[in-house]
């Protein structure tokens, strides 16, 4: 019980870290840094910090050959294709029309996990899910939502990022049943940081570092550790303990935890109905979170 509880309090403190990275990495980009120059820089920083975390915590060794090509397609879709699509609709698109998107996210995981590791679809993920989307749904509309046909693109490239990432939370799972979760993302980072290089090298070395102030820096800073490196470690950790549904269904809190952010800074005013839509999307992990019962 005490590591259930571990687990799903290392998911709500991802959600956490995503949902506030979207207020404390404001103005970031594209203003300091191009989309493809950031992604290069957190990709190859982070890394290096997989890398160094792995030599003074584990001396796992990978156990076969075959297991190399498996990291690097869990690269394509969870680092290269994930990162380099969702910053580039994010500065195309709007961040609300984004949060939006991203909750289609647990539903293709579900198909997916269902498709290729049999998965059960029990009815109390169905209504789970279908609750905790409601909820983001009418939470995020309280804001303001941009239907500019210039964000279209953006809008596109949003869906195709919660599409791949969706892939990868099912394709990285069966590994994480095998290796530490250290292990994995070292090498699924490593793969995926040589693929974004040609994307990002010209971007990255043209970029006037000297020009960023110490709340860029600290920006910076916060999504490469925070966004990236403990993020990432966490959900592989969880997902070595449950499926890779309950793990996407945690992009829901993003927004909720976003907006709790917002009202503590004084950015937005309490209303009692979001208190309503955050209780929907609460007990919409609870629901998917069960475990089917035995016959």
């Amino acid at each position: 019980m005490r590591k259930t509880w571990q687990i799903h309090g290392a998911l709500a403190l991802v959600s956490l870290i995503y949902g506030a990275n979207y207020i404390i990495a404001k103005g970031v980009m594209p203003e300091y840094m191009s989309p493809n120059a950031f992604i290069l820089f957190r990709a190859s920083s982070a890394t290096l910090l997989f890398w160094l975390f792995h030599f003074f915590t584990s001396k796992e060794k990978v156990q076969s050959k075959r297991d190399y090509w498996k990291f690097a397609q869990c690269a394509v879709f969870g680092v290269t294709a994930n990162q380099l699509i969702f910053f580039n609709g994010l500065n195309l698109g709007s961040p609300v029309n984004a949060s939006i998107i991203m909750t289609v996210n647990p539903v293709i995981v579900l198909l997916i996990s269902a498709w290729f590791l049999k998965d059960k679809i029990t009815s109390k993920k169905i209504i789970g899910i279908l609750l905790g989307a409601v909820g983001v749904i009418l939470l995020i509309l309280n804001k303001e939502v941009s239907l500019d046909n210039d964000s279209f693109l953006g809008d596109v490239f949003i869906f195709l990022n919660a599409t791949f990432y969706a892939i990868y939370l099912v394709m990285v799972r069966p590994l994480m049943q095998r290796y530490e979760p250290i292990t994995v993302v070292k090498w699924v980072f490593l793969f995926g940081t040589i693929m974004i290089i040609p994307f990002g090298i010209v971007p990255l070395a043209t970029t006037s570092f000297e020009s960023f102030s110490s709340g860029i820096w600290w920006s910076v800073v916060y999504v490469v550790i925070g966004t990236t490196f403990l993020a990432y470690l966490l959900n592989a950790m969880a997902l070595k303990h449950v499926s890779s549904t309950i793990v996407g269904y945690y992009i829901y809190l993003q927004p909720l935890f976003a907006t709790a952010i917002t009202l503590a800074l004084g950015l937005e005013k309490f209303q009692w109905v979001k208190a309503l839509f955050a209780l929907m999307i609460f007990y919409g992990v609870y629901l998917v979170s069960q475990k089917p019962k035995e016959r």
